[in-house]
């Protein structure tokens, strides 16, 4: 892995990618995608199209520093979602970055979609959290309970985002990774809460799909280029939200 900006160099090992990305204390949501130079997100309906061991090394850096993993249920669903366990590459890291091993993922769903014996409710080490609303059916919610899931009514019709954080920082959930998809980087950004952008390039022309915003936005974001890394003719972009 090369460090273009700034200060161009070498990054030799987990700890000095780490290192590119560490954050100092305090809330922080960064918001993680990996896209094609066309745009897409996916290659047939998945990210991992995309990826390269680069891009992964980053994923497993991204989740490794962060206190929770926030995400769609309609992305954790398609992705196949997991725990972050302690026997993980990710759990790995974590500890060897003086971590703790496991950080739980906070699926976000308006109507409690999802289900009782999903495999990120049976296989966590620690209670995955259900962020949704008090619109959600509340046998969904009881019976979610009762599974052991950690459910946070955030908002009344809909998710409120900026109350979900606040819930997750109480929590002592305080830098959270985003990791979609694009609805809820959508909604992020439309509310105001997004610090960073973590994007992925990969060197790969697609076609059709989406792209990394469905819809546009009622005012353009802008950003600020903070660091660039590359491997395999992939850039790793940092981009700072003002």
């Amino acid at each position: 892995m090369q460090r273009l900006l700034p200060d161009p160099g070498p990054l030799d090992g987990d700890a000095e990618l780490a290192g590119a990305y560490r954050l100092p204390a305090g809330r922080h949501l960064r918001v993680d995608f990996v896209d094609s130079l066309d745009g897409a997100v996916s290659v047939d309906g998945r990210s991992g199209g995309l990826g390269s061991p680069g891009d992964r090394r980053v994923f497993q850096v991204l989740r490794a520093l962060s206190d929770a993993v926030l995400v769609g249920v309609g992305t954790a669903a398609a992705e196949g979602y997991r725990p972050v366990l302690p026997d993980s590459a990710v759990g790995r890291l974590r500890t060897a970055l003086d971590r703790p091993p496991v950080a739980p993922v906070a699926v976000v769903s308006r109507r409690a979609s999802l289900s009782p014996v999903d495999q990120l409710v049976t296989d966590a080490v620690v209670p995955t959290l259900l962020v949704t609303c008090a619109a959600a059916d509340p046998d969904r919610l009881a019976a979610l309970a009762a599974a052991g899931v950690v459910v946070l009514v955030c908002g009344e019709d809909d998710v409120d985002l900026p109350t979900a954080l606040d819930a997750l920082a109480e929590r002592g959930h305080e830098q959270v990774l985003c990791e979609g998809g694009p609805a809820l980087f959508a909604a992020a950004l439309a509310a105001g809460v997004v610090d960073e952008l973590d994007l992925s390039i990969a060197p790969l022309l697609v076609g059709g799909g989406a792209g990394l915003l469905p819809t546009p936005l009622a005012v353009p974001a802008s950003a600020r280029l903070a660091q660039v890394l590359t491997e395999d003719d992939v850039l790793f972009t940092r981009y700072v939200l003002s």
